[in-house]
């Protein structure tokens, strides 16, 4: 068994996991009396893990510093389409529950038939032949790169990036035969600069990817599947129990978290912006990782110095969005004015099954090709590699990515290019945004205009002097600036780091004893770290975890969240009775 698979076992959403954790047995609360939960944080976590605690009886408050549900995972509109401000995609089709919730909810999803539009450093888009050949290469890096990582993760060093392992890879691949053979150091220059599609992968660049901790990148088995919809309607099915069963405090800021003890127990007060203290039995902090950072001194005592040193070492990333929408997709046809080779097939990247899976933003890894997407489309994916035209806004050349959401299946296809933008950029862009009262501000607008017209504007069939070509609305998420995001998007493993494992699972057990837990993407299970399903595995364990530990029963999965769900919930006595574990 694999260290992802032996960590997928024991892990507390599944039912017969393995206790890896070791807390269950210690930890023996007032047995005979029903505990009040406060979860805080409205976001995937905090809602499952308030579901499952309701379905047992439990009492549960949940305190959320915005005005909404949801966190993260979250819709605005552009252009009158709605559209996902966080999460795009569901990582991996195998067992994974936000997928089954996307299928009750009849929520639209594709899987990209892995076509992609490749610009070079000097804006000519290379033939597709070209971009098929070199995204094979560099997802056939990736694949190597990652099962290296998990087989000889102890020797690497921690300084190593994934990109010194391109670098190293596409020696290999394009050796000199001579000093000056420019076309060896061409397809190097190629694929290095492809490569920095990693970043909108994990929200940071390429070159401080951990190339020790790469094989905590790798997902759930299955295809990757874009949420063609949105996840409006996931999220309303998430959401239904807490806002039914549960206290929900909106517009609260958490300032403090006080473990105290008495007679029965721990005891925990919490401390919000308006002034208010309330205590509770137990508390579960699914604030995010970016804002642990910033807030340890919020708890008291202070945070234990090993975890406090996971809560440093991981990575946080800055991966956000700018949707750009025109009155007309002027772009969305499949012509390419360089190819040559009529040959090319719609799909030209093998679907591989054995291949490890990793987490999609821009192009997923090896996908079979879908029905709903129409060939004669532009393609669903555009990289502006290394940009070197655009000298005023981009000085640094960082790489740009782009989807065709005019691509989508009907009813969901709009005229609209979405912006990926990580690390840099995304900081870049949060900072010009600060100037401004919004993101929709005109001259906020106009800013995002000047700094993606060079990309769009080499889209096919683009007319500056046509008005239809012009973008009507701009999105921007700035989660880069948002605080309760933690000023950033989610988890991820930086070069530097040593116990990159260990760290999560230093997360993911919290501080039962003094009755604080942690949950959210960031002390989820390894294969769904950083993922809308590993948020909600992630709240699953701790409610499991809160109901051992007070000795409440066991929940059917198959009835949380439904109307009549607690007859869902066994006593401990029938559950003895019916010789099922508690």
């Amino acid at each position: 068994m694999s260290r992802i698979q032996k960590d997928l076992s024991s892990s507390p959403h599944q039912q017969d996991h393995l206790e890896a954790n070791g807390d269950s047995h210690m930890l023996r609360r007032a047995v005979g009396r029903i505990p009040h939960v406060c979860i805080i944080g409205a976001g995937v976590a905090g809602l499952r893990c308030a579901d499952v605690l309701i379905q047992a009886g439990v009492k549960v408050t949940v305190i959320e510093g915005r005005n909404r549900v949801g966190g993260r995972l979250c819709q605005g509109t552009t252009g009158g389409y709605m559209v996902d401000l966080g999460p795009n995609w569901i990582h991996g089709t195998d067992s994974n529950p936000i997928l089954d919730l996307a299928r009750e909810t009849k929520t639209g999803t594709i899987n990209w038939d892995g076509r992609q539009a490749i610009f070079n450093r000097l804006g000519n888009r290379i033939t597709d032949e070209d971009a098929a050949e070199n995204t094979e290469i560099v997802w056939n890096i990736i694949e190597q790169a990652m099962k290296y990582s998990e087989g000889s993760c102890a020797e690497i060093p921690a300084d190593k990036s994934l990109y010194n392992y391109f670098e190293d890879k596409v020696k290999e691949l394009f050796p000199f035969e001579i000093e000056e053979d420019s076309e060896a150091e061409r397809r190097r220059r190629t694929i290095l600069d492809m490569a920095e599609m990693w970043g909108a992968f994990v929200g940071s660049p390429i070159q401080t990817q951990s190339l020790k901790f790469f094989w905590l990148e790798e997902c759930i088995d299955g295809e990757n599947l874009f949420v063609s919809e949105t996840y409006h309607k996931v999220l309303h099915r998430i959401s239904e129990a807490a806002l039914k069963g549960a206290n929900v405090s909106l517009r609260k800021k958490v300032t403090k978290v006080i473990s105290d003890e008495d007679e029965n127990g721990p005891k925990v007060t919490i401390e919000t912006d308006d002034g208010s203290k309330s205590t509770f039995d137990e508390v579960v902090a699914t604030n995010p990782l970016g804002w642990l950072k910033h807030n340890t001194e919020a708890f008291i005592p202070q945070v234990p110095n090993r975890l406090k040193q996971a809560i440093v070492a991981i990575g946080y990333g800055h991966l956000d969005k700018v949707y750009i929408t025109f009155p007309t997709a002027f772009w969305n046809t499949a012509t390419n004015p360089t190819d040559t080779d009529t040959d090319i097939q719609p799909n030209s990247i093998p679907y591989q099954d054995s291949a490890p899976n990793v987490t999609a933003t821009t192009a997923p890894l090896h996908q079979p090709p879908s029905p709903s997407i129409n060939p004669s489309h532009y393609p669903g994916f555009t990289h502006w590699t290394a940009p070197a035209y655009a000298p005023e806004s981009n000085p640094s050349h960082w790489t740009q990515e782009g989807m065709n959401l005019a691509a989508l299946p009907t009813p969901h296809a709009h005229p609209t290019i979405l912006f990926y933008t990580q690390g840099p950029t995304s900081l870049h862009l949060a900072t010009q945004l600060r100037a401004y009262p919004s993101p929709s501000h005109p001259s906020a607008q106009a800013m995002l205009t000047t700094f993606f017209l060079p990309y769009y504007s080499r889209l096919p069939n683009y007319d500056p002097a046509n008005p239809s070509h012009q973008p009507t609305n701009l999105l921007a998420t700035a989660w880069a600036n948002d605080e309760l995001a933690g000023y950033g998007s989610y988890s991820n493993f930086q070069t530097g780091l040593e116990r990159g494992d260990q760290d999560i699972e230093v997360m993911r057990r919290g501080m039962p004893e003094r009755g604080v837990w942690l949950a959210g993407e960031h002390t989820a299970p390894f294969v769904a770290l950083g993922t809308v399903t590993g948020a909600y595995w992630s709240g699953e364990g701790v409610a499991k975890r809160i109901l051992k530990a007070w000795e409440l029963g066991e929940v059917d999965e198959s009835k949380v969240g439904m109307e009549g769900a607690e007859v869902g919930v066994e006593t401990r006595e029938s559950s003895r009775m019916n010789g099922a574990k508690i």
